[in-house]
């Protein structure tokens, strides 16, 4: 038998866990045939194949999950070896990857990444902007954000940012077109802007006034699957809106939009980081909780 690579296997992982060759290409900075020709060494070497190729998908045969299934911690047992070594270093080096739903990448990731480039400038940053909850580990991430109940039990979590907050906001045109609700009972009566996450369940606003708590499924002929485009569709007078108040905020101020329910605005947690619980983070990780607790977000209005 011809001698086995390892990387090899790392080429394999990395094509099961992106879909496919190109966007493991794109992930690894390397060509489509490049990889293809790592995979038919190995198939060739292995004497079986590993992966099933169409038109549209990569998925493994038997032989290549059974492989994978042996692989993925194996790999993961090297990478935490290599971090040991990396320990060593005087200065973090290498590559971060962190997976957030695109809110908490719009006005807390980024401003806390850019700065943290500045500081340690052999640390390579990749931020995958996705509101699905995932397997950070076996998608290839180093960390993730979400809120606190979507997060698994052997995860590390930190609090990112302040509070949270979210405003009912509607347009001027709307408000003066179809009126102003009272309480949050009276959107029944109103055109809402509905938004849908990626698992397909409809999100819920929730409602608290004193002791009285109210979650409240929206009704309306809109349905979007982004916060942009919910702040866009307010803008333009087609409802009313739950959104986040970092986004809602700038418009509120210059009159764009109107503020909605006020007294029934909950308080929210932050987000949170989190990694998964091994023994001992890259030192590039390390680096970035470290920058991370200590960093000033400032108050969130």
């Amino acid at each position: 038998m011809t001698a086995l690579r390892l990387d090899s296997f790392d080429v394999f992982v990395a094509i099961v866990r992106c879909g496919g060759f190109r966007p493991a290409a794109l992930e690894r900075g390397v060509s489509s045939s490049a990889l293809s020709q790592t995979i038919n060494a190995l198939e060739e070497t292995l004497g079986i194949r590993l992966l099933n190729r169409t038109t549209r998908s990569v998925y493994p045969t038997e032989a290549g999950q059974r492989l994978l299934d042996r692989l993925t911690p194996a790999l993961t047992d090297i990478r935490l070896a290599i971090a040991e070594v990396d320990e060593l270093r005087d200065t973090p080096s290498g590559t971060l990857r962190i997976n957030a739903p695109a809110p908490a990448v719009d006005h807390l990731l980024c401003r806390l990444v850019f700065d943290f480039m500045e500081t340690y400038g052999e640390v390579k940053i990749e931020i995958i902007s996705d509101a699905a909850v995932i397997d950070i580990v076996g998608q290839g991430f180093d960390a993730g954000v979400r809120f606190g109940n979507q997060l698994a039990q052997d995860m590390i979590a930190l609090p990112l940012g302040t509070s949270l907050r979210y405003a009912i906001v509607a347009s001027p045109a709307y408000i003066e077109r179809q009126g102003r609700p009272a309480t949050p009972h009276d959107l029944v009566n109103h055109d809402c802007i509905r938004r849908r996450f990626p698992g397909g369940t409809l999100v819920t606003w929730q409602f608290v006034n004193g002791s009285e708590e109210l979650d409240v499924t929206p009704e309306g002929r809109l349905t979007l699957s982004s916060a942009h485009n919910e702040l866009q569709a307010a803008l333009a007078g087609k409802g009313i809106a739950h959104v986040l108040n970092d986004y809602a905020k700038p418009h509120i101020d210059n009159g764009q939009l109107v503020e909605l329910l006020i007294d029934w605005r909950p308080a929210l947690p932050s987000w949170f980081l989190y990694y998964p619980n091994r023994r001992l983070p890259s030192a590039a990780m390390r680096a970035f909780l470290d920058y991370m607790r200590n960093y000033k977000w400032g108050v969130s209005e």
